[in-house]
């Protein structure tokens, strides 16, 4: 099971990819301009990882709270991404999981099952 983690809420987007064992991730600038090309963004991430999205089996998504922008664009393309593909998805808030210590996110899919984290749920916090 692959799994896309994708934060655009804070100063960077940030796109990890969890296959087994392996960990692949990215930063990016948070800018306007990053906003608008965020499809492509993905998109390259995952070529570049030699994934493509039919290959990525649930997707988790940081809902907020921050930028309106990015929390905007990212939900809409993660929703996109259930009604194309039918990828399933998570959105979390790092509120949600305040009682852990040093969450890192390859940790998000555990933490998620952890509190009951409601699939294909979309409740952001600007």
């Amino acid at each position: 099971m692959n799994k896309l983690i994708i934060d655009a809420a804070n100063d960077n987007i940030f796109l990890m990819i969890i296959n087994n064992n392996n960990i692949y991730n990215i930063t990016k600038e948070n800018t306007k301009t990053n906003y608008e090309k965020l499809t492509l963004i993905i998109h390259n991430f995952l070529k570049l990882n030699k994934f493509k999205i039919d290959d990525i089996s649930v997707i988790y998504l940081n809902r907020g709270p921050g930028s309106f922008a990015g929390i905007r664009n990212s939900l809409s393309i993660v929703k996109a991404f259930n009604l194309t593909n039918g990828i399933d998805y998570y959105c979390y808030s790092f509120q949600d999981f305040e009682d852990e210590e040093d969450i890192k996110y390859e940790n998000i899919p555990e933490l998620c099952k952890k509190y009951k984290i409601e699939k294909n749920l979309i409740n952001p916090i600007y």
